[in-house]
């Protein structure tokens, strides 16, 4: 299992802690160019990411009219916020002698409640309830035509529902596990997300965040850890049993998951 710890030195800082037994059978490749518009690490290098229209729709869901002749009595509004966003991207990666293509799309749907104090001028005069929330994320990556080799899908998703949880926590937040796999149909490649709640001082204390940071993803299959991707530093560990085409890969699922914008722009 991959950790996380929280250190501070001048100030503060979260870093993504590797456990030394996968440290020593693993190399660290660092992305330049990460979350921009063309990213390289080591010999690999992609092509310009090409984006489509970043699609966002806002607007509003049901109306209480009969709710808020009482809320409206004591300077309350209800109303129901829905948005939703798209995207898509595309580029290739190559490591110099064999190259995929990856197409990816991300989907975004949020509701709320939302409950306006419409006599008030504070910046706290609006309040928002999570009722429903879906991120879903997926690519195809797909080798060169001249090679013998089979497509691999991506899925990513983080699914929230209020009613269907049963959840009672007023002030619920979207979480952070965007947990997912990659298969060609006869290979999986499971994706973790990894996040912080608790912290590791310099002085030796612990504390708590109030809320969880995402930091990275752990990649596995049945048989143990094969990758971990830092999304705080921007790194890739790579387990040295890994071939050429099994590191293209990986290069390729990472590179996909820096790329996002729906999802980058939340965290």
């Amino acid at each position: 299992m991959i950790g996380i710890i929280f250190l501070t030195s001048c100030g503060p800082s979260i870093k993504l802690a590797i456990p030394e037994t996968f440290k020593q059978q693993a190399t660290m490749q660092h992305i330049s160019g990460a979350r921009g518009n063309k990213m390289s690490f080591a010999n690999f290098t992609t092509s310009k990411i090409k984006r489509g229209a970043h699609v966002s729709s806002p607007g509003w869901g049901r109306r209480f009219f009969l709710e808020n002749l009482l809320w409206n009595q004591i300077g309350i509004q209800k109303t129901e916020a829905v948005t939703r966003e798209r995207t898509k991207f595309r580029y290739s990666l190559t490591d110099g002698k064999n190259r995929l293509e990856v197409y990816a799309a991300e989907e975004e749907f949020t509701k709320a409640l939302e409950y306006e104090l419409f006599n008030s001028k504070s910046i706290f005069n609006k309040i928002g309830q999570l009722q429903q929330y879906a991120y879903i994320f997926s690519a195809i990556i797909s080798g060169d035509t001249t090679q013998n080799s089979q497509n691999w899908e991506l899925l990513m998703t983080n699914i929230y529902d209020r009613k269907a949880e049963n959840d009672k926590n007023l002030l619920a937040n979207i979480r952070q596990e965007d947990d997912g796999l990659v298969t060609n149909g006869t290979d999986t490649i499971f994706i973790k997300s990894l996040t912080i709640k608790q912290t590791e001082l310099n002085n030796g204390k612990t504390g708590q965040l109030p809320f969880k940071v995402l930091s990275g993803y752990e990649l596995s299959t049945n048989d143990g850890v094969i990758a971990v991707i830092d999304m705080i530093d921007r790194n890739i560990w790579f387990y040295n049993e890994l071939d050429d085409r099994e590191k293209l890969n990986i290069g390729a699922i990472a590179t996909a998951i820096f790329a996002r914008t729906i999802h980058d722009a939340k965290w």
